[in-house]
């Protein structure tokens, strides 16, 4: 009779990477917090502003400024928690800088004909929280919590 071993479970390592999704999960849904309330305030403001000068629809009638606004309004406030919470620089820059890559490759494709103007601003509502993940992955050891970055 033989008996057969199993190797045994590395479940030091398997909590560690839990507890590194963990802190990245964390991470994105803090940066996402200050990102729905600039657009929330942002939009309000907008809104009221674009009505007291005649503009009801903003969005539709004003598609490329509201991308502007909306680029603005979410990527300050993100910033700014970014920076009261002692990120790296070059890490604030490259994820601030996702925002307007966003709004530039919507308002390059409207101008080619490939998205309607009047539905830019929802659509980069949309896109720019997960146009997030993409400088977060690419600095793992930062958003995880792999590197002494204060966060």
């Amino acid at each position: 009779m033989s008996a057969t071993k199993t190797a045994p479970r590395d479940h030091g390592a398997a909590i560690g990477s839990l507890k590194r999704f963990g802190h990245f999960a964390l991470h994105f849904a803090e940066m996402c917090a200050p990102m729905r309330i600039g657009f929330a305030v942002g939009d309000l403001l907008y809104f009221w502003l674009a009505s007291l000068a005649g503009y009801f629809e903003p969005f539709s009638e004003l598609p490329y400024l509201s991308v502007v606004v909306v680029t603005v309004s979410m990527t300050a406030p993100m910033t700014a928690w970014m920076l009261y919470r002692g990120m790296p620089h070059r890490a604030i820059a490259e994820m601030s800088a996702a925002m307007p890559i966003v709004a530039i490759v919507l308002v390059g494709l409207s101008l080619l004909g490939a998205l309607p103007k009047d539905g830019l601003a929802l659509l980069e509502h949309g896109l720019m929280m997960p146009a997030m993940l993409i400088p977060m992955l690419l600095r793992l050891d930062i958003y995880s919590g792999g590197s002494d970055s204060g966060v």
